[in-house]
């Protein structure tokens, strides 16, 4: 059983890559914009930057997705931003990482095996992607917030790095080759 969270900036591709993985493996796909509160959608459309108080609870809710299917025996995907290390915590270790003092050390059991896989591009690649995308409540203006916010994952999380200078084929390639060797 596998939880793969894609995650990056607004524009990186995650909902693309997450959902032609998943397709392409059978698995379930989870977008977590489609999870946002009515509240978070709103300040977000207005330009204003989501910060830790309102993530929370949608970080959450998302760990609750994720150990649902877990626990059913569930291989999924989940496009989310998941931009700081707590934050991946929080989908890791649910409610319990915000409690825990000690959030950079990972606990002794985990609640949840995830590969969280970056998908990493440049301000300007990122940029050009966002001004093309329609009918989204995250405006353009936002993206600088986004990777102001943004903790790049490193080791000791399960993560890889995917470079958005790859075509999208070439991107899941590299994801299921992570997935089905590690």
């Amino acid at each position: 059983m596998v939880l793969v969270v894609v995650m990056g900036v607004s524009g990186a591709g995650k909902t693309t890559v997450g959902s032609r993985l998943a397709a392409k493996l059978g698995w379930k796909f989870y977008d977590a914009d489609d999870y946002h509160s009515p509240e978070n959608k709103k300040k977000m459309a207005e330009g204003i930057a989501l910060n830790d108080e309102d993530r929370i609870p949608w970080l959450c809710a998302l760990h609750d997705i994720l150990r649902r299917e877990h626990l059913s025996r569930q291989d999924a995907v989940l496009a989310c931003s998941a931009l700081k290390k707590m934050y991946r915590h929080i989908l890791v270790s649910g409610a319990s990482a915000i409690e825990s003092s000690h959030p950079e050390q990972p606990r002794e059991n985990p609640a949840l095996q995830i590969l969280f896989v970056h998908l990493d591009g440049s301000v300007d690649t990122i940029a050009g992607r966002l001004e093309k995308r329609r009918g989204h409540f995250m405006p353009p203006e936002l993206l600088k917030s986004q990777f102001d916010t943004l903790e790049p994952p490193r080791t000791p999380e399960n993560c890889i790095t995917v470079s958005l200078e790859k075509s999208l084929p070439e991107v899941v390639l590299e994801i299921e080759h992570a997935i089905f060797s590690g």
